[in-house]
């Protein structure tokens, strides 16, 4: 038996926060952008929490869904070098923020698979 999917609403609602944090507060993303990117840092945080914010509305809306939540999983990917960044900069933090900064990794394979279910699901009609 299949596992449910949580619902497409939450997967565009938990994107669209994302990308607002990035311009609420940004200096945390600053820090992840990749050093080797060109231009400086808080026009990339301002870029991937503008298409964030896009990804979730499309992914919110069902007309637009399917192509959205394939979007998501392609944005989910692209940011996995910050997150490696993330955690190789916070090594030596206390252990909570390693912890999560850790957890971060395993983290984007869900959230892929949910984008893609959402995908999959929006094709069928669903």
């Amino acid at each position: 038996m299949p596992v449910p999917t949580p619902p497409a609403r939450l997967l565009g609602g938990l994107l669209i926060g994302a990308g607002v944090a990035h311009f609420a507060v940004p200096r945390p993303f600053d820090a992840t952008v990749p050093r080797s990117l060109p231009g400086a840092p808080r026009t990339w945080t301002h870029l991937s929490g503008l298409a964030e914010i896009a990804v979730g509305a499309a992914i919110a809306h069902p007309r637009t869904r399917s192509a959205g939540a394939l979007a998501a999983a392609g944005l989910f990917t692209a940011v996995f070098p910050a997150n490696v960044k993330m955690a190789y900069d916070w090594r030596h933090r206390p252990a909570p923020l390693k912890a999560a900064a850790l957890a971060r990794l395993p983290l984007q394979v869900p959230l892929v698979v949910w984008a893609l279910r959402t995908h999959r699901s929006a094709r069928s009609g669903g």
